[in-house]
């Protein structure tokens, strides 16, 4: 009687497990699905502003931070690429100011953005994730729709756009801060490179499709160009507050019921955090963060990382537009369209350093190799890049990989390693706070790199892409303790395991960095 029971117990709870078992994955896709879409349209909404900037100053023709025209090289008139409706601008974007105009907001919105960031991070940390969330992407929508709203309302102010533009920046600053932290939440440290690394192609997704719903919009009026990703945006924002479970603790899934197995054996099963249930989180501080063994590297490392990500995400275009390739000059929407590569490019750089960082549990040597490779693809693509179209393909390919690999990995694995480092004792609310201290300390790279590279340019685009050699130098050098701190590691397991002594337990990201 005794044997039987004990079976039948152990059948129903294994039935239990994996039902359970079932249950978490499915949690997992859930949480997955909705922060991806979640952040991309965010990065939709952020795009519309570069789509409009032609409607608003026609002789705007640069997608960036320039107070200067494009050059007179170019064959394509100006006029075939503007419908014929709209050439006359709109005031206050259309005098001779307009185009430093048009700047002067992308700086503040960046400004804001990066400021934010900061704040929003350690709100995170002490507020519900998804009501945090939510109100960030529904204020997004709003403030996203009454940009274009001035499009209806006739309104011609300078200020009216500039402080819609400010409270925008810091609405959209609750976004990254908060998915990483959820995603981080829900997904063990095993294989999260690759996992978020692959999640991270929101981004890319974000960009293209608000740079579609703008195209497409315009032809209706230039307003609609944000209604319509502000909608969306709020939209997304509403699914989220109903179905986005922010943790499994949050929806009453125990530590005890998802962890199968050891952590030894089954790191996909093993839970973000080792919380005591006899001790209640608490949040972490602004400065305690930054005393986190790696984040300061990790974050200025970050700022230079995304200095160089984001010169070329704005400056791109413009770039092509003005370099012959094979002799002939593109068209602006011939070099928007191709300039999208590299985006294509950081997609497979950021799920290539994801794997590797996991497959070898070394994401600052990662980091640091992919930002000293992206010297040489650079110094190639500005030499060889002009050759041919396929070798300028070839060569932006290569460098979107190498240059937004380390910037994808550093701000979604790498933020949530060291946002859950063993330092914390198993603190889950530090998270938040970390993420943004890194990538609001990139953002502030962000805004200056395109800033930079307007004025560097009109003297010479050979010096510009010497800064951002320079840049990427100074981004792997910042990570050199935590490179060798890495290799010690290894190197010393090694040792140990030809001496048949065993192995040194799975070293931790920045264990041996004080």
């Amino acid at each position: 009687m005794g044997p039987v029971h004990d079976l039948e117990t152990n059948t129903a709870r294994n039935k239990s497990i994996r039902k359970t078992v079932f249950s978490f994955k499915t949690y997992q896709a859930i949480v997955l699905l909705l922060t991806f879409f979640a952040y991309a349209s965010y990065h939709a909404t952020r795009k519309t502003t570069s789509i409009v900037k032609g409607v608003l100053d026609p002789r705007t023709t640069q997608l960036g931070f320039s107070p200067w025209t494009r050059s007179y090289f170019l064959k394509a008139p100006q006029q075939e690429q503007q419908h014929s409706k709209l050439q006359n601008g709109w005031a206050p974007f259309d005098g001779a100011d307009g185009t430093a105009m048009l700047g002067q907001i992308d700086v503040a919105f960046l400004a804001m953005y990066s400021l934010g960031m900061y704040f929003t991070g350690h709100l995170g940390d002490r507020v519900d994730l998804r009501i945090l969330l939510t109100v960030g992407m529904v204020g997004t929508g709003l403030f996203t729709a009454l940009f274009g709203a001035g499009y209806w309302l006739n309104i011609h102010s300078f200020y009216y756009f500039l402080v819609v533009q400010l409270l925008a920046g810091v609405l959209q600053s609750t976004g990254w801060p908060s998915v990483v932290a959820v995603v981080g939440n829900w997904f063990g440290k095993s294989k999260r490179g690759l996992i978020m690394g692959i999640w991270n192609a929101h981004t890319s997704v974000g960009n293209i499709a608000g740079s579609l719903i703008a195209s497409t919009c315009l032809s209706y009026g230039w307003g609609w160009s944000f209604a319509v990703p502000g909608i969306l945006i709020t939209f997304v924002g509403l699914m989220v507050f109903f179905f986005l479970p922010v943790s499994p603790d949050a929806i009453g899934i125990e530590k005890e019921e998802y962890l199968l197995k050891s952590p030894e054996k089954d790191k996909m099963t093993e839970p973000l955090l080792e919380g005591k249930p006899d001790k209640e989180d608490k949040a972490i501080s602004f400065f305690a963060a930054w005393r986190i063994p790696g984040v300061a590297p990790f974050a200025l490392c970050l700022f230079f990382s995304k200095l160089v990500a984001y010169t070329f995400l704005y400056w791109l275009p413009f770039y092509i537009t003005d370099t012959a390739i094979d002799g002939e000059f593109l068209s602006d929407s011939t070099a928007g369209t191709l300039s999208t590569l590299f985006d294509v490019g950081g997609v497979i750089g950021g799920i290539l350093a994801g794997h590797i960082s996991d497959r070898f549990d070394a994401r600052a040597l990662t980091a640091a190799c992919f930002m000293y490779c992206a010297i040489p693809a650079i110094y190639f693509y500005r030499i060889y890049g002009s050759a041919s179209l396929y070798c300028n393909i070839a060569l932006m390919l290569v460098n979107g990989m190498l240059v937004n690999g380390p910037y994808a990995l550093i701000t979604t694995a790498v933020s949530a390693d060291l946002g859950t480092h063993s330092s914390l004792d198993g603190n889950s609310r530090a998270l938040a706070t970390v993420t943004a201290i890194i990538d609001g300390t990139g953002s502030v790279g962000a805004a200056i790199g395109p800033l930079l590279t307007g004025y560097i340019s009109a003297k010479s685009w050979g010096a510009v892409f010497i800064m951002l050699m320079g840049a990427a130098l100074v981004a792997g050098l910042l990570l050199t303790r935590l490179v060798v701190a890495e290799l010690s590691t290894k190197l010393e397991s090694v040792k140990l395991k030809t001496a048949g002594t065993g192995s040194l337990p799975e070293p931790n990201l920045v264990a041996h960095v004080v």
